[in-house]
C-alpha cells in the first residue's frame, strides 16, 4: 500500500488529506472518505474512516481522506456543513486530477456527519458512481424524508449502512429510507452502535465489497 500526505484548494481554504493507493502499477478506482463531525472530535484520523481506507486499498482501490474546513491542519472554520459540501467537491477534483484514478470510477463515502455532506453532494454530482453512507443520521421524520429524497435523485448504486444499537438512528429508519428508492442497499449491522468501536472491520469490509462490486 502506498501512503502520502497530500493538500489541495477548496476556494481561498487549503485543507490537508491523506492519499491511499494499492501497490503496483494502473489506472485505479478510488472514493472519497468523509469524516464525522468536526465539533465532536471527527476528523481523518477517524477508527471508521481509516478503515474503510484500508479495506478499499486491499480490494484495489485508492482512498482520499481529508480534513474539513477548520479540523486538524485544514484551513477555516466550521460551516455547519454547507461549506463543507464545498470541500467534499474540492476533494473529488483533486481524486480525479491523479494520473493514476480512473476518473469513470469514482465513489464517496460518508460516515455520520460526513455521509450528510456526502449525500448533500451527491444527489447532484454525476462524478459520483456510487455512494455508500455509515450512520447516516435520520433521528426524526425530517431527516428521514430529507435522505429519502436526496437519495432518489440520483439512479447511482447507493449503499445505507448502520449497526443495530446505534442511537442516531432509530430502529426501522434506514429501511424508511430505503423503501422505494432506486438501485438502493440497506445493510444492519447486530450488535454495533454508532461508533461502531469492535466493529471497525465489519463495517470497512460491507463499504469495500459494495464499492468493488459497482465501481471496482
Amino acid at each position: 500500500m502506498k501512503r502520502r500526505k497530500v493538500s489541495f484548494r477548496c476556494g481561498e481554504l487549503k485543507l490537508e488529506g491523506e492519499y491511499y493507493l494499492p501497490g503496483g502499477d494502473g489506472l485505479f478506482p478510488a472514493a472519497v472518505v468523509c469524516h464525522p463531525h468536526p465539533l465532536y472530535g471527527g476528523s481523518m484520523d477517524n477508527n471508521v474512516v481509516r478503515a474503510i481506507s484500508r479495506a478499499l486499498v486491499e480490494r484495489g482501490m485508492g482512498a482520499l481522506v481529508f480534513n474539513f474546513r477548520g479540523v486538524g491542519g485544514s484551513e477555516g472554520g466550521f460551516d455547519g456543513g454547507r461549506g463543507e459540501q464545498d470541500d467534499v467537491r474540492s476533494a473529488m477534483d483533486w481524486l480525479r486530477g491523479q494520473a493514476e484514478v480512473d476518473g469513470e470510477r469514482t465513489g464517496l463515502v460518508g460516515y455520520s456527519f460526513g455521509a450528510t455532506v456526502a449525500l448533500a453532494v451527491a444527489s447532484s454530482d454525476e462524478r459520483v458512481k456510487a455512494l455508500a453512507l455509515v450512520s447516516l443520521p435520520l433521528m426524526d421524520r425530517v431527516q428521514i424524508e430529507q435522505a429519502k429524497s436526496q437519495l432518489g435523485n440520483r439512479g447511482m448504486p447507493k449503499l445505507l449502512v448502520c449497526g443495530g444499537e446505534d442511537f442516531v438512528v432509530p430502529p426501522g429508519a434506514v429501511g424508511q429510507v430505503g423503501e422505494g428508492v432506486d438501485s438502493m442497499e440497506v445493510r444492519v449491522i447486530p450488535g454495533a452502535d454508532h461508533f461502531w468501536w469492535g466493529n471497525e472491520e465489519t463495517v470497512a469490509h460491507t463499504v469495500a465489497d459494495f464499492l468493488r462490486r459497482y465501481i471496482g
